[in-house]
């Protein structure tokens, strides 16, 4: 979502595939695994994803993976470990995987430009903040077409990441409400920031 300072909003539904969404980790891990699948059987286009995905799941092939994980013996939720396995494989320069992160920043300098469209900011100067477990990674190959990207349509753009976990804007909007913002604040980003988050 995007926010002018004058109070004008321009969002996005996000509930998934059903408003066209795409991408974020759980994406990103179920395309690799479908393009692994198919680099390996000849329908799409040879990929060390391949190898890499049948690799970390111990493995002989990609065949077997997915066999695993149609009878249970991995389950589904494992498929999720396969976002770092593709920003791994793209560090190498594979085409396949360069194109799926492609595909990722696409989708992210489409949501600027058209939230920022909205708000008549592409010609001003405003902050984009990412956020979510991918693009706190600053993966280098996907953060670096994203910053590119962002100041090409538009070049006053400020860019940021996320440091703190969602939560922490929750609660203090709550304590916003309850009055008590100035003594609140510290202590609930210290106490919501500990530890392993993403």
């Amino acid at each position: 979502m995007g926010r002018a300072a004058d109070g004008r909003t321009a969002r996005f539904p996000a509930l998934g595939p059903i408003s066209g969404d795409w991408g974020g980790g759980h994406d990103l891990a179920e395309h690799t695994l479908r393009l692994a699948a198919r680099g390996e059987d000849g329908r799409g286009t040879p990929t060390a994803l391949s190898a890499a995905v049948a690799a970390h799941f111990r493995r002989p092939t990609v065949e077997a993976v997915s066999i695993a994980l149609h009878l249970g013996e991995l389950p589904m939720t494992a498929i999720h470990e396969l976002a770092p396995v593709l920003f791994e494989v793209a560090a190498t320069g594979d085409p396949v995987a360069g194109g799926l992160i492609r595909r990722q920043a696409g989708e992210i300098l489409a949501q600027h430009r058209v939230a920022a469209g909205r708000l008549d900011l592409l010609a001003a100067p405003h902050a984009l903040v990412l956020g979510g477990g991918v693009l706190q990674a600053r993966h280098r190959q996907l953060h670096d077409q994203i910053v590119a990207g962002a100041r090409a349509q538009a070049p006053l753009v400020e860019i940021s990441v996320v440091e703190s976990p969602p939560v922490v804007g929750a609660a203090l909007l709550a304590v916003d409400a309850l009055g008590t913002a100035a003594v609140a604040e510290q202590p609930i980003r210290a106490a919501l920031t500990i530890g392993p988050w993403r």
